[in-house]
C-alpha cells in the first residue's frame, strides 16, 4: 500500500512545502520506508516540493498516523509532506501535482491529510466553528474551507494540507465526503471549558 501524507508545520522550521524522498521512519511497530519513486514523481510534478528534513524533525502531526497504518496495512510505503504555506495558489498547485501523480500511478495511492480542529475554546464554541469547516469539507469545496477557516478565525492547524488535499480530490473526480466522527478532548478529560476538536472524514 502507498500513501501520500500531508501535515501542517507547527514549528515553522524548514521549507514551506517540505518533502522527504529517502530513508524510513521508525515507530514502535518498526520502520516504515519512504517511497522514493513516488516522492521523485511529486517533485517532478511541481517545484514547490523541496527536499527538506528540518520541517519534519520536530513535527508530530504526520508520524502519529504511521502506527495505525502499520497495524491496518502491514507492508506499506509513504511520502511525507509538511505544508507550511498558507497561500491559496500554492495549495492549489500542491493539490494539482498530487492529483497528477496519483492519477498516473499503476496502483492505488491513498492521500491522508492530518489536522486537529478548533483549539482551546469551549466545547460549544468549538463545535459551532468546526461545523462550518466540516461542512466545507463535506461539500468538497477547498476554496470554501480556506475562506471559512480564515474568515471565522478557526484554529484548525491543518487547514493548509487539508485544502490542498481537497484540491487534489476535486482533480481526481471525488464525488462525496463522509463525516466518520466529530469529538473533542472533553469527551475524554471531562473538561468542556477548553477543548481541542477532532474530526475524521473520508473522501471518495
Amino acid at each position: 500500500s502507498k500513501f501520500i501524507i500531508l501535515c501542517p508545520n507547527h514549528t515553522g522550521r524548514g521549507a514551506q512545502v517540505a518533502i522527504m524522498s529517502e530513508g524510513s521512519w521508525r515507530t514502535p511497530l518498526g520502520d516504515v520506508p519512504i517511497d522514493a519513486e513516488l516522492a521523485q514523481k511529486l517533485k517532478e510534478a511541481s517545484p514547490l516540493f523541496e527536499e527538506d528534513t528540518a520541517a519534519h524533525q520536530l513535527e508530530h502531526s504526520l508520524e502519529v498516523h504511521l502506527p495505525f497504518l502499520q497495524y491496518l496495512k502491514g507492508n506499506l510505503s509513504f511520502v511525507p509532506i509538511s505544508v507550511g504555506t498558507s497561500q491559496l495558489a500554492a495549495l492549489q498547485e500542491i493539490g494539482s501535482a498530487v492529483a497528477q501523480v496519483v492519477k498516473s500511478a499503476r496502483e492505488p495511492i491513498l492521500i491522508i491529510s492530518s489536522t486537529d480542529m478548533t483549539h482551546y475554546e469551549s466545547a460549544d464554541s468549538a463545535r459551532e466553528k468546526d461545523q462550518r469547516a466540516i461542512q466545507a469539507m463535506l461539500d468538497l469545496d477547498a476554496q470554501k474551507l480556506f475562506d471559512t477557516v480564515h474568515g471565522y478565525r478557526i484554529t484548525m492547524c491543518g487547514c493548509a494540507p487539508t485544502t490542498a488535499t481537497l484540491f487534489a480530490s476535486n482533480r481526481l473526480g471525488a464525488c462525496k465526503a463522509e463525516l466518520v466522527r466529530y469529538a473533542n478532548s472533553g469527551d475524554v478529560t471531562g473538561d468542556y471549558g477548553s477543548v481541542v476538536g477532532y474530526a475524521g472524514l473520508i473522501v471518495v
